[in-house]
């Protein structure tokens, strides 16, 4: 049943060619480009006169003119069929030629990428020796030294662009030898040879399609320059450049000679370009979102749905309505937000728990705009940021409340410091975007914020670039950044995940501290019920896209309502109970675009009944802050017991 569901996934998702007709001018560039590639093909079999035969009589004839559509050249040659052949002889060359290019270019990149030391320096000094010439100039004396010719042109024309595709292999392979997964590989006793083709290339792969996709107008272009000084096809035969070069004689008086060629170059390359461009985007991951588009700065807001009441509570810096995100893949809409309801206090923390996939960092992404767009879309709710609605701000306003009012800790710290920056520099930065401070203050001020996180030689530390210091330093750094600005609320990321857990201890004490000295409000995402329980006040279950329980931590860590929340408080250890058991939840959390009726979790509920499969769950209250979206909950279960 799993393998069916993820069959028929993957069938849902957009192909290849299917996202490369999204893209217009792509699209336009592929008609273009295969309509002149199938006329130069049929070529042969087409109803056209000798591209060859010459007859003075018809010399200069115009288009349009009988028997010749295009008109005629100097020597009476039909210009139709010269063209059609022309366009066939300069594809071949400049095709060749980008695969010639291709294959040792690649070649000598990947080698020296993943080889490295002396073979490395060796290579690369003599594509440096090659590249020292400008490309055009070492052309002509290539074919100088072989001799005019179109196949010594086409030789010319890949030699002097194997260094293009050298140094840009070369820099990928050097990034991608030093993986983990390249390790992995040599540890498995796997050859050189055998790494390179099979674990390295693979990975450079799109790359080299993707440049041969954009080089090859080039080409076409470059053999059109030397045929048309004369150094590439010669007489009779016929490509574009030599066309083009034939009717510079008589631009002024037949224009149309040097014209028509002119025009097929233009068409041809054009066409390439558009399509390689189109290549390029399918092959890149970022932007397979079914558009083709690169992310806005902002996340768009198409609200389809509003509360039917906005509940306005003076105590909440944040609160967060009925909230509803969806990301459209192609023709699925993948519902990661479901309808959340998320307030957070001053002073107060809120952990938002539930497994990967249940919904949290996008609902925390969604406040600040901060979800990439395509394909992400923020389709219902409000957001009140202390009586204000973010979602209806301007895009100024949200630039100008990111950063003061609501700042983010985000999971990875290498991922939010710039590695070309000292962390010192990224503070100063963070501080002057918001406030009207010299340089000399703001690096004061950043030094407090430094010492405020707790770490020593504060002045000192301010001049280290992020390798320089542990995980849980650059942490420390990215919270006085989330500080820096006195934000009302600080929304934290999982930012212990990747910590040990001596660190995870501090900065889980650091920040607990903070929000109390400064009366700041925290929203804290986790999947760990061990660490909500050292820092947040209140807690929020999430589970596919929607809150399935809340309420205080003591309430949930003591007396679960929803099956979910137990299974989930059931998979941490708790020091001082060996013999307590660690149940894992069975099953898999479900896809988004295809939610099941009634309760997501009734397929691996174990009190689920009949009724848990149908109809809207709604939240049941317990109390004043207390409730659950269960039609059974737990409570029912311990009465009984009681009994």
């Amino acid at each position: 049943m799993a393998r069916t569901q993820d069959n028929k996934q993957k069938k849902s998702r957009p192909s290849t060619f299917r996202l490369l007709l999204n893209n217009q001018l792509a699209t336009a560039g592929l008609v273009l480009f295969s309509l002149i590639v199938l006329i130069a093909l049929l070529a042969p079999v087409l109803p056209l006169p000798d591209p060859d035969l010459t007859a003075p009589a018809d010399r200069l004839l115009p288009v349009g003119t009988a028997g010749h559509l295009l008109g005629t050249d100097a020597l009476g040659r039909d210009l139709l069929s010269r063209l059609i052949w022309g366009a066939r002889v300069s594809l071949a060359v400049g095709i060749s030629a980008t695969l010639i290019a291709a294959f040792f270019g690649s070649l000598i990149g990947l080698v020296a990428g993943y080889a490295g030391g002396r073979t490395d320096t060796l290579l690369m000094r003599g594509i440096d020796m090659v590249m020292a010439f400008p490309y055009i100039l070492l052309a002509l004396a290539i074919v100088a030294v072989l001799g005019p010719g179109l196949l010594n042109a086409l030789y010319a024309i890949a030699v002097v662009n194997i260094p293009f595709f050298a140094r840009n292999i070369r820099g990928i392979a050097l990034g991608l030898s030093r993986r983990e997964f390249v390790d992995a590989a040599r540890l498995s006793g796997k050859s050189h040879v055998q790494i390179l083709f099979g674990e390295v290339l693979p990975n450079v792969l799109p790359v080299i399609i993707i440049t041969m996709s954009t080089t090859i107008g080039w080409m076409i272009l470059e053999t059109a320059g030397l045929s048309f000084l004369g150094l590439g096809a010669q007489p009779p035969q016929a490509d574009l450049g030599s066309m083009l070069g034939e009717g510079r004689k008589i631009l002024f008086t037949s224009p149309h000679v040097s014209v028509v060629p002119g025009l097929m170059i233009f068409v041809l390359v054009m066409s390439i370009n558009l399509l390689g461009d189109g290549v390029r985007d399918i092959l890149d991951p970022r932007l397979k979102s079914g558009s083709l588009t690169r992310p806005v700065p902002r996340t768009a807001v198409k609200r389809e749905t509003m509360p039917e009441t906005i509940e306005r509570d003076p105590d909440a810096i944040l609160n967060v309505q009925e909230l509803r995100t969806e990301f459209r893949i192609g023709p699925d809409v993948y519902k990661a937000v479901g309808g959340v309801d998320l307030k957070v206090g001053k002073g107060e923390c809120l952990g938002l728990v539930g497994e990967s996939g249940s919904g949290k960092s996008v609902s925390a992404m969604s406040i600040m705009g901060l979800v990439p767009t395509p394909p992400g879309s923020i389709v219902g709710g409000v957001a009140l940021l202390e009586d204000e609605d973010v979602f209806a701000a301007s895009d100024e306003r949200i630039r100008q409340l990111r950063g003061s009012a609501v700042s983010h800790v985000f999971q990875d710290p290498l991922s939010t410091l710039h590695p070309l920056f000292t962390v010192g520099d990224q503070l100063i930065e963070a501080i002057r975007a918001h406030q009207p401070l010299s340089y000399k203050q703001a690096r004061a001020k950043a030094e407090e914020l430094l010492k405020t996180v707790r770490i020593p030689n504060a002045g000192s530390r301010l001049d280290s670039y992020p390798h320089e210091m542990s995980g849980g330093m650059r942490q420390r750094v990215c919270i006085a950044m989330a500080l820096a600005n006195e934000a009302d609320v600080i929304i934290a990321d999982e930012p212990t995940t990747a910590l040990d857990v001596t660190v995870q201890a501090q900065v889980l004490s650091l920040l607990d501290n903070l929000r109390k000295e400064r009366d700041t409000g925290i929203l804290f995402i986790t999947h760990d019920f061990g660490v909500v329980s050292a820092i947040c006040d209140r807690v929020a279950v999430m589970y596919a896209g929607k809150i399935v329980e809340t309420g205080t931590t003591e309430e949930i860590l003591t007396a679960p309502q929803h099956p979910y929340t137990a299974k989930l408080i059931d998979c941490v250890p708790v020091l001082g109970e060996p013999e307590r058991r660690l149940d894992a939840i069975e099953g898999r959390p479900p896809v988004v675009n295809r939610l099941p009726d009634g309760c997501a979790f009734a397929p691996r509920c174990p009190r689920v009944q009949a009724d848990c499969k149908s109809g809207e769950i709604p939240m049941q209250k317990f109390g004043e802050r207390r409730a659950a979206r269960c039609l059974h909950p737990l409570e029912e279960e311990r009465e009984f017991e009681h009994v």
